[in-house]
């Protein structure tokens, strides 16, 4: 049987109204981004919850109206429908649409008015921060950027009778740079012992379109092998390499499942029965692609430096050693106004944040999608930054 990857175990949180859900009592939901199967029982007790501790009342008692717009990162879909399903079921009178469009596309729409805010896989850079306005934001705002889905990023590939892999950063860099073409290379047999390697040639696939997952997978590479990786590190890929381009995450699993032999990079929690996943090192072993490693990779990195102080932005240390620290994982952000043009769109753009980093909207986020639950100490910072939005 293979092993689930990126999927915790759902949390027991602190919602004093929390009911115990029958199993296989569930309603589906459909939204732009697809089909996500919500616990009917459970999204209502935790809507309920985390809308009392942001402000927003009971289901049926709730006086929040009008609509947001988030445009932004394909890793964060899942985790939207989850959260935008209970967080209306709370909140009747509000409507709240996000496009999974890409980092990037959620980061222009943001700067440019199109989104009341966006999703990202990075926080924008210090120097995109000060030559831009942001339409939705008020003359002389700062922005938030909420670290609030973490997740690992899986290297998948499509090999018969092999479902699981070991690989260190400097063989995953030859693999995606070119210089490792074939499957039973000495570079890949090494580090598996005892596996049966065909020698069917490598395909690696990337990301066609500009990409917040791209740019955290060439992160770790550049970080954890450089002297193999010396391409940049960017949301687009590197011209030179070539490969299989495919556009979005979706794209990239269909072409992975498609081709034996091919490889790619995608979101832990979009890995199928189809596709076999890679264990990286770290320190004296290797360790999987799971929510718990990557939430462990985060709580060992510092906050960025030079950054205002409702601005986020972790420095993921991808060359970590901490046990069971997955260190190819990303950090998506919510990035929001500190002080929005409209003040009806931030009293909603701070209640739904509210919810999404309590511990409830975390838990959604979780069965939805696999992410991590950021931590307690992560939480307190979140907390005040979103207490700023006015």
């Amino acid at each position: 049987m293979r092993r689930s990857y990126g999927r915790p175990r759902a949390r027991t949180g602190s919602c004093p109204e929390r009911q115990s859900i029958p199993e296989g009592n569930t309603v589906n939901i459909k939204r732009s981004g697809g089909l996500v199967a919500i616990a009917l029982v459970g999204a209502l007790a935790l809507a309920s919850c985390a809308a009392n501790e942001g402000g927003a009342g009971d289901p049926g008692e709730s006086t929040l109206e009008g609509t947001l717009t988030g445009v932004g990162a394909s890793a964060q879909g899942a985790a939207q429908e989850g959260l935008i399903a209970a967080f209306q079921t709370a909140n009747p009178g509000v409507n709240i649409n996000y496009s999974p469009d890409g980092s990037g596309a959620g980061r222009e729409a943001f700067i440019g008015g199109g989104a009341h805010f966006a999703g990202s896989d990075r926080a924008f850079k210090v120097d995109e921060l000060t030559g831009n306005e942001f339409a939705a934001c008020a003359p002389d705002s700062g922005i938030v950027e909420l670290p609030l889905y973490v997740s690992p990023i899986a290297i998948v590939f499509n090999l018969e009778g092999v479902s699981e892999l070991n690989l260190d950063a400097a063989t995953v860099a030859g693999i995606f740079n070119g210089s490792i073409t074939s499957w039973d290379d000495a570079a890949i047999a090494d580090l598996n012992d005892g596996v049966t390697l065909p020698a069917t040639t490598i395909n690696p696939v990337h990301r066609a379109d500009n990409s917040g997952t791209q740019e955290n997978f060439t992160a770790y590479l550049a970080a954890a092998a450089g002297d193999v990786w010396t391409s940049s590190v960017s949301g687009d890929w590197p011209a030179e390499l070539g490969g299989e381009g495919a556009t979005g995450t979706s794209g990239v699993v269909s072409a992975v499942e498609g081709g034996a032999g091919n490889v790619g990079f995608i979101d832990a929690s979009r890995v199928t029965a189809n596709m076999g996943v890679v264990s990286v090192a770290v320190g004296d072993g290797f360790v999987a692609p799971t929510a718990e490693g990557a939430a462990a990779a985060v709580d060992a990195s510092p906050l960025e430096d030079g950054r205002d102080a409702f601005d986020l932005a972790i420095k993921l240390d991808r060359t970590t050693d901490a046990a069971g620290a997955y260190p190819v994982s990303l950090i998506s952000y919510l990035i929001g106004c500190e002080t929005y043009a409209d003040p009806a769109v931030a009293e909603l753009v701070k209640a739904y944040f509210s919810f999404i980093a309590s511990e409830d909207g975390q838990r959604v986020s979780a069965d939805s999608a696999g992410s991590a639950p950021i931590s307690s100490t992560l939480r307190t910072q979140v907390e005040a930054a979103i207490e700023a939005i006015s």
